[in-house]
């Protein structure tokens, strides 16, 4: 599948050069660019679904939670039921309130009520400890007792949640590090996966929709994109493909190495 970051910068670039050559302005649509955080469930993903749902109503684009409720370019409303979205995920938030879907609706509205008369919230956009934290006050008390909480601010979540994600991020960058200083390359990979296949390297290149065809790109684009580091646009250039075809096959690629329990260094 193709990032959800580059999905959004060229939907917002794409309507960024449209306004613009419509109302004959120039420069900067958006204040900022966009950005992604990696959210622990539960209280924080609620508090940041709920933050988000209301922004409509902070910039006085409606008036009221009524208003809000059929307003067409808010999530909101396809939670409550008043639009049907087959890409948004509504049943997940909804569990959290409650096991009957018209209780959960009511329930979440009315959290989402509360938060009504919450301006703008540091905590929920600054970084990560201040969120981890509940506000400055907080961090500032941290300080003066000289403990220190691990933050980021890529990652909404307790201290604990923000250790483990950092842990891992930073591992998964030794493994890609470790195997390039061995000299693993998308060429080795080709390689590996003609050996594992019993097919001519060149077949590993090969354009078309034959199951081994098939079977050696998901391979390739796997071990490249997931464990080497290469971008989806770097294989789609490599392969004559799109980067949502080189997406698909890194997914299915995941699943054979998971299945057969492959290994791209033996």
């Amino acid at each position: 599948m193709v990032p959800i970051a580059t999905v959004m910068r060229r939907i917002l670039t794409g309507h960024a050069v449209r306004f613009n050559r419509r109302h004959k302005r120039h420069g900067y649509l958006f204040q900022n660019r966009y950005k992604s955080i990696l959210c622990k469930e539960d209280t924080y993903l609620l508090e940041l679904v709920r933050y988000i749902h209301l922004n409509p109503l902070r910039a006085k684009l409606v008036d009221n939670l009524n208003q809000l409720d059929k307003y067409p370019f808010s999530g909101h409303r396809v939670i409550m039921g008043n639009k049907e979205q087959s890409w948004q995920e509504c049943d997940e938030i909804l569990r959290y309130f409650a096991k009957r879907k018209g209780v959960a609706k009511r329930k979440y509205r009315e959290f989402v009520d509360k938060g009504i008369d919450d301006s703008h919230r540091d905590d929920l956009t600054g970084g990560g400890l201040i969120r981890s934290m509940g506000g400055w006050q907080a961090v500032k008390e941290l300080k003066e007792s000289k403990i220190h909480m691990k933050s980021d601010e890529r990652i909404l979540g307790d201290s604990d949640f923000v250790s483990e994600v950092l842990s891992k991020a930073e591992e998964s960058i030794k493994e890609k590090y470790n195997l390039k200083a061995a000299g693993v390359d998308v060429g080795f990979i080709a390689k590996r996966v003609a050996a594992i296949m019993e097919i001519p390297e060149e077949d590993v290149w090969r354009e078309g929709k034959y199951k081994d065809l098939v079977r050696a790109r998901s391979l390739l684009c796997y071990w490249a994109v997931r464990e080497l580091g290469e971008s989806m646009t770097s294989m789609a250039l490599r392969l004559n493909i799109s980067t949502v075809a080189v997406g698909k096959s890194v997914a299915r690629g995941a699943e054979i190495v998971k299945t057969e329990k492959l290994k791209l260094i033996s």
